[in-house]
């Protein structure tokens, strides 16, 4: 009886932490996953820099969208060389949609012109639930000190990019100015992420 209250108590604190994991203002998720080379990418030694989270799924007609357009690859060129981190991350489990082996993940990356500084595989669904990551595109931005500023849509406008009103890009503007994010948490557009 014991060893289940204690359980019972023990899963509502989990829970709990991982219902509030994704905070704006508060610490990030931490997280460690491998990047599409192998090597492990570990939210705990990017500290000091801002960091990109972008959720993708490159069969996704949203994400299609902003990569034909030359939209996203052309943000990662821009914040990147601006030293920021930019993670491109894909939670497609294997056998759903969106998913490919790192190798080919590599690949797709490289074909849609994609410059960010590592693209991860959340095969698992791991990290992409830690942040509650619904939909690709959903970025996320954590400033320099570790805290999520930012998570929301890549724009406000599903159907034209081009006059959207950039949220994602104003965010990111802000954080590198050491200004307030304005309508720093809204609800993203896209494909639902395939867990």
């Amino acid at each position: 009886m014991m060893k289940t209250i204690a359980f019972t108590i023990l899963a509502g604190a989990f829970a709990l932490v991982t219902s509030h994991a994704a905070e704006i203002g508060k610490p990030a998720p931490d997280f460690s996953v491998k990047n599409t080379a192998g090597e492990t990418v570990d939210l705990a030694s990017l500290k000091g820099k801002v960091v990109v989270l972008e959720w993708v799924n490159y069969q996704c007609p949203f994400v299609k969208k902003h990569y034909e357009s030359g939209n996203m690859p052309k943000l990662q060129e821009t914040y990147t060389a601006k030293d920021v981190v930019w993670l491109t991350v894909s939670s497609a489990a294997e056998g759903k949609q969106g998913y490919y082996d790192a190798t080919k993940m590599a690949e797709v990356a490289k074909e849609q012109k994609n410059k960010a500084t590592h693209t991860l595989m959340d095969t698992d669904g791991k990290m992409g639930k830690a942040f509650d990551a619904k939909v690709t595109p959903h970025m996320f931005i954590i400033n320099k000190d570790g805290v999520l500023v930012y998570n929301g849509a890549i724009d406000s406008d599903p159907k034209d990019p081009a006059t959207a009103d950039k949220l994602f890009a104003n965010a990111l503007d802000a954080v590198l100015a050491g200004t307030p994010v304005e309508n720093a948490k809204n609800k993203p557009y896209g494909c639902g992420v395939k867990y």
